[in-house]
């Protein structure tokens, strides 16, 4: 099978090699394990190197001692080495996505502890207000510095901007597939996590846009991915400088493009609920959210809920 992800080995079975050392294992694999370990062995080289745009620099050899298996069962699996690399492309799309951060997990957690130590701005419009931007502002400065630097992502993008040039047809039908489904499953987590945190501050999507949440991560997604492609060329995004009064806020906070790009468009999208009542039940409501012990706070009720619903 030939595609444009041209690797340096050869094609044919080599004889099998006595296997001595630490990568020995007792017993033997089944065909499931080997391919298993010999695909997980590829992409933690690449999660080191990096894919950039094609598979020149993995060797089908040194990935099979890396993955300690027997050559004889790999290519037992995969008689050629094309269907390997193939394979590969696909685990590559499926894994991609899972980047530390990347799935909102940390982000929520990190939002609730400093909620909670700042729970006392929920009282005014304005403290909620800034408190929000807050948020936001420190989130999209982790995300681009996890982003920047996670060679798992470079791979991702690389095979995003490479799969179209695939010369097999069905490969590259299987690899545009893996990566739609990574990026719906990536991209409904964070648009919940985007709805609780909206609920919470008592927001709304604004009823004129006709949109929903999903689209709204999506925006953000590719305006942080623009960033984090500008960037090796253009280091000055990277840099932060303070800023006071950014967004109608009160206080001042440092600020790099992309926190700027990023708050800037969720609040374009974000209004305050004119059904959410801020009195004494919901604010102990709130209190009682941030101080849950689950990931995900649950969403105050009391005096009209915030967004429930993927569109308004």
């Amino acid at each position: 099978m030939s595609h444009s992800f041209d690797v340096k080995v050869e094609d044919s079975m080599p004889k099998e090699q006595h296997q001595t050392g630490p990568t020995r294992r007792r017993g033997r694999l089944t065909d499931v394990e080997t391919a298993r370990r010999t695909l997980d062995a590829a992409l933690a080289m690449i999660e080191r190197t990096g894919l950039t745009v094609s598979l020149d620099h993995l060797s089908f050899e040194d990935v099979i001692r890396e993955a300690g298996v027997a050559r004889a069962a790999v290519y037992r699996r995969w008689p050629h080495k094309g269907l390997f690399f193939s394979d590969l492309l696909k685990e590559v799309a499926r894994h991609a996505p899972a980047a530390a951060g990347a799935d909102g997990q940390a982000g929520e957690e990190a939002v609730r502890r400093l909620a909670g130590e700042r729970i006392d701005q929920f009282a005014t419009a304005q403290g909620r207000h800034d408190l929000c931007v807050e948020l936001l502002r420190t989130g999209a400065l982790r995300d681009f510095d996890a982003m920047h630097a996670s060679t798992r992502w470079r791979s991702y993008i690389a095979l995003h901007a490479t799969f179209l040039s695939l010369a097999d047809g069905e490969l590259q039908r299987e690899v545009q597939t893996a990566l739609a489904a990574a990026e719906h499953e990536l991209n409904d987590r964070i648009a919940q996590s985007y709805q609780r945190l909206a609920a919470l501050f008592g927001l709304r999507l604004r009823p004129h846009l006709h949109t929903s949440f999903d689209a709204l991560v999506t925006q953000l997604s590719a305006t942080m991915r623009g960033f984090v492609l500008t960037a090796p060329a253009r280091p000055d995004l990277a840099q932060r400088q303070q800023r006071p009064g950014v967004l109608g806020t009160t206080g001042t906070a440092e600020w790099s493009p992309p926190a700027l790009g990023i708050v800037a468009t969720a609040l374009a999208y974000l209004e305050p609920d004119p059904t959410v009542k801020w009195d004494a039940q919901r604010l102990a409501e709130v209190g009682q959210a941030l101080h849950a012990t689950s990931h995900a706070p649950s969403v105050p009720q009391s005096s009209g809920a915030g967004p429930s619903d993927r569109t308004a």
